[in-house]
């Protein structure tokens, strides 16, 4: 399968200066080229931009070697990671997985732990893990961030409580190639790891060992994930022209409707399945662009769910929102809606129509609304929710965030906005070193 995004327009084009578009189209076609010299701001994390052409096929084996391993030894396998550690494996494994499956060994679940610090999760967790046969992979840079650190502690203890000496077995880190807590603890201990290249960022990682090892233990083909990155890399990165190259074209569409007031990009799916695509898509944009003072604000809807909350909001709110939709034209699913000989609930008009046409007219029905209610939106089709189209769907998302941050004149790749809560809540916690900004608080009544 080749290259097989498709972008339409038909109810953006409308919203667009022409003119303001075309130099918006010159200026992504600008960051493109930046990005593959090596010249973009924050160039010591552009590895993501060439990974796909660059697939090391003993490091992916090892990879499906202990992938499998946890299979065969787990009902659950527990991924502790936070942000760009976890969000980017969840979205593929939930796409493209069952809705509805058993758990067992050799056909192990996927949980995750370490995204946030709430304390009843964690405790059924653990409780839960007590009656079950689990495994766990660590993914951190550093080993030292706060969510995903507690929570390894925590599993690491009931491992050992369950296993014992055996408990390192259950245990693969992805960390740094050579330093950090994690590192250091993983050498220590006897855990297998696999590394976190130096210059690929948390967001962009899903390509590395932090999403390719739990992709790989869910089940899902991480060599057809691989196929799709590279299939969209070959035609984004040899495609010059900015009027021709997917993701030029939607940083342009992002700026200038950014740039016309329309400070707010609500994602839109029509399949449940890709929700957590859309929170990858969020920490992916919002982290790369929201910086001073700057940044499209990235929102997400799960549609038609949310036509019955929020529909209200998009079709007649503040016109400060423009809309992009994510439609799988493709699905092996086949639900014919039956007639009822007495049609009490008035849908025979209905009958003998696959639940996905229905779904498909309320995507066009939705799209004519929100469009007259002046919302631009675009629509970005792509195949089905197999592991090769979620890649192709993935590295279009990430070298579009790329060239968009570059365009917008902030740096994509860093995030310096984020220590800021972990400062304050290290101090409040009594960590070593912060003892003057912990009284600065306490004096601010915190």
């Amino acid at each position: 399968m080749a290259f097989s995004l498709e972008i339409n327009d038909r109810f953006a084009s409308e919203f667009v200066d022409p003119k303001s578009f075309e130099a918006l189209l010159k200026d992504s076609g600008s960051a493109l080229q930046n990005l593959l010299s090596g010249k973009s701001l924050g160039s010591e994390f552009l590895g993501w931009v060439k990974l796909p052409k660059e697939k090391n096929l003993q490091e992916l084996e090892r990879i499906n070697i202990a992938a499998d391993r946890f299979r065969k030894q787990s009902e659950t396998v527990v991924v502790i990671g936070i942000g760009g550690s976890y969000l980017g494996a969840k979205a593929i494994i939930e796409a493209s997985k069952s809705y509805f499956s058993s758990p067992s060994i050799g056909s192990p679940e996927i949980v995750y732990a370490g995204h946030h610090l709430d304390t009843r999760y964690h405790s059924e967790l653990l409780k839960y893990l007590e009656n079950k046969e689990f495994s766990i992979n660590v993914v951190s840079k550093s080993g030292t961030t706060t969510e995903p650190a507690l929570a390894f502690r925590l599993l690491w203890d009931l491992a050992k409580k369950k296993y014992g000496a055996k408990a390192k077995d259950r245990i693969v880190a992805t960390t740094d190639s050579s330093k950090g807590a994690l590192r250091k603890m993983s050498d220590e201990l006897g855990f297998e790891t696999f590394s976190i290249p130096d210059n690929v960022g948390g967001r962009y990682s899903v390509l590395t060992p932090v999403g390719l090892f739990p992709i790989a233990a869910s089940g899902v083909d991480i060599l057809s994930l691989w196929k799709g990155f590279e299939e969209a890399a070959d035609f984004l990165l040899s495609e010059t022209s900015p009027h021709k190259n997917l993701a030029c074209i939607y940083s342009a569409y992002r700026n200038v409707f950014y740039r016309s007031g329309k400070k707010i990009e609500v994602m839109a799916s029509y399949n449940p399945s890709l929700h957590t695509l859309a929170e990858w898509w969020k920490q992916l944009f919002g982290e790369s662009e929201g910086k001073q003072g700057l940044g499209i604000f990235p929102a997400s809807v799960d549609l038609t769910t949310d036509l019955h909350s929020l529909g209200q909001y998009l079709q007649e709110g503040e016109r400060s929102i423009f809309e992009t939709v994510l439609y799988p034209k493709n699905s092996e699913a086949n639900v014919l809606v039956p007639k009822d000989a007495d049609d009490l609930d008035g849908l025979n008009f209905l009958a003998g129509k696959n639940m996905e046409e229905v779904n498909h007219q309320a995507l066009l029905g939705t799209l004519v609304a929100h469009s007259e209610g002046k919302v631009p939106c675009l629509e970005i089709l792509f195949p089905d929710t197999g592991a090769t189209s979620l890649g192709q769907l993935m590295y279009f998302f990430e070298l579009a965030c790329g060239i968009s941050g570059n365009v917008l004149g902030v740096n994509p790749f860093d995030q310096p906005g984020v220590e800021a809560y972990k400062k304050n809540m290290f101090a409040l916690l009594g960590k070593p070193g912060f003892e003057n900004l912990r009284e600065s608080l306490r004096k601010k009544g915190v």
